[in-house]
């Protein structure tokens, strides 16, 4: 496959534009945890070890860019918001998913405990 441009970024394969959607630190986790329900930044916040405030609001904003979750907003006072994963975003999770299994099998292969 020729290389090509998207983003303003040059990508040499697939596999390369894929995790520049959802690799990273953060954005698996965060699918990880909308994949079965909607979440509140809070709770996100409390559930992703040692994530800053930054670095979520960067990795919500960049899945909602890129379509791989919604937000929706409560007209409450206060306002509530909530994010939910979206069909792209559900497609993303069977990739993440055999990505974790393998990562458990090479754990095993290498003799790292699992907790």
């Amino acid at each position: 496959m020729p290389d090509f441009f998207a983003d303003k970024h040059l990508f040499h394969n697939p596999v390369e534009f894929a995790l520049s959607k959802i690799g990273g630190s953060y954005k698996m986790p965060i699918l990880w945890r909308l994949k079965d329900k909607a979440w509140r930044y809070s709770a996100l916040a409390s559930s992703i070890p040692h994530i800053s405030d930054r670095m979520l609001s960067k990795s919500l904003k960049e899945l909602l860019n890129d379509g791989f979750i919604s937000k929706e907003i409560f007209p409450e006072v206060p306002p509530r918001t909530e994010y939910n994963i979206t069909e792209r975003g559900k497609k993303a999770v069977i990739i993440i998913t055999a990505l974790r299994n393998y990562g458990l099998d090479l754990m095993k292969d290498f003799g790292i405990a699992q907790e």
